[in-house]
């Protein structure tokens, strides 16, 4: 359910136990194709996208929430019986980050999947839903370019350019 300029909203169904989003289903069949263009991504890239990166990435599609690394390792150790070594995990994070299939979400010090292709240059404006925990993941090249300006006349040199906004998401809210 992506919208035009890559933003998209939630459709939550909630249940009596237990909650379900559609935009998390959704996200979990984006799956197999994100995989797919990671993995063609880091070929083209002379880069190797090892099996613990793949299955790092894969377990961050299962979810449109933030996860953060021991989340992961826990996700990752279920699915197969073995367990992971915290920094094996952290590494393929580290990976993904640098490749642009995944963000960190400072605030939760937690991370993403990213559904967008955008460049590493690029912002990135996430809005994290404070009820659901919901994160979803804007490409606005209208406020960067604000931004690039006001770093322009300020002679800054941006280091990262990653926004959060928290509030509350279009179900919640």
């Amino acid at each position: 359910m992506m919208q035009d300029e890559g933003s998209h909203r939630h459709g939550h169904a909630h249940g009596a136990q237990t909650e379900c989003c559609a935009h998390a289903s959704a996200r979990a069949q984006q799956a197999p194709l994100a995989l797919a263009r990671a993995q063609a991504l880091c070929q083209a890239r002379g880069e190797r996208l090892t099996p613990i990166r793949s299955l790092v990435l894969s377990a961050l599609y299962t979810d449109h929430r933030p996860q953060s690394a021991y989340d992961l390792i826990n996700r990752l150790g279920s699915a197969d019986g073995q367990k992971r070594a915290a920094v094996s995990v952290y590494r393929a994070l580290d990976f993904l980050i640098a490749q642009g299939l995944a963000h960190r979400i400072e605030s939760r010090n937690a991370f993403v999947a990213c559904p967008l292709d955008h460049g590493p240059e690029d912002l990135v404006l996430f809005m994290i839903c404070t009820q659901c925990g919901g994160v979803d993941e804007v490409h606005a090249p209208e406020i960067a370019q604000a931004l690039d300006q006001i770093a322009q006349r300020q002679s800054f040199s941006p280091q990262m350019r990653i926004f959060e906004l928290s509030g509350l998401c279009a179900h919640c809210g």
